[in-house]
């Protein structure tokens, strides 16, 4: 981050240019024959610092269960495409009201391996000290991350799913451990970051 503190206006001016439009990133070719939007809620702290939004998926789930995760899901019959799939499922999941999310731009899509999905993520900025309301069905916790302590947290680690071992890009906060496709979600967000001189 820059050395004062941003305003969001001054946020969304640096970084919009940096992120795809919502129409560019549907064009892109990715694998996975079901689409998912996921939405990237980073807000800026009164300190400047920068901050995303995550959660802890519900153990009991058939998909991803137990994984961070941004908000997010498939697309339903009343969504209009997949930002609006990304804005709804935040405001079931976390309580984030769509009309407090100002949409900047998209980030590139990413395929889950496993579960066939080609995921994409919409970036938008909200309004820091929000009282999230957990959907008890689907989120087990929700996490602010400061991208800061991410970025501090990388590393290539050993991670074993399903009896099979592989090496991947995470990020480690406390705890808390960031992999998979939310990890390249994030590897994407920190480039187009450092290209808006927000690193």
């Amino acid at each position: 981050m820059s050395s004062s503190p941003l305003s969001r206006s001054e946020l969304a001016a640096a970084l919009a240019p940096e992120l795809l439009s919502l129409e560019a990133a549907a064009l892109l070719p990715v694998g996975g024959s079901k689409k998912a939007g996921v939405l990237v809620p980073l807000f800026a702290a009164d300190a400047g610092a920068l901050s995303v939004v995550m959660t802890r998926r519900g153990d009991q789930l058939r998909r991803h269960a137990g994984e961070l995760a941004f908000p997010g899901g498939r697309l339903d019959a009343d969504d209009h495409d997949l930002s609006s799939a990304a804005l709804r499922e935040a405001h079931e999941e976390i309580g984030l009201a769509p009309l407090s999310v100002e949409l900047l731009g998209a980030l590139s899509p990413t395929p889950t391996i496993a579960t066939d999905y080609a995921v994409h993520p919409f970036v938008g900025l909200i309004e820091p000290g929000q009282e999230w309301i957990r959907s008890r069905r689907e989120v087990a916790s929700i996490h602010e991350f400061e991208i800061a302590q991410l970025r501090a947290g990388y590393g290539r680690r050993v991670i074993k799913r399903r009896g099979i071992s592989f090496t991947t890009d995470t990020y480690l906060v406390g705890d808390q451990l960031v992999w998979g496709a939310t990890a390249r979600i994030l590897g994407d967000l920190f480039a187009r970051l450092d290209a808006a001189g927000l690193s």
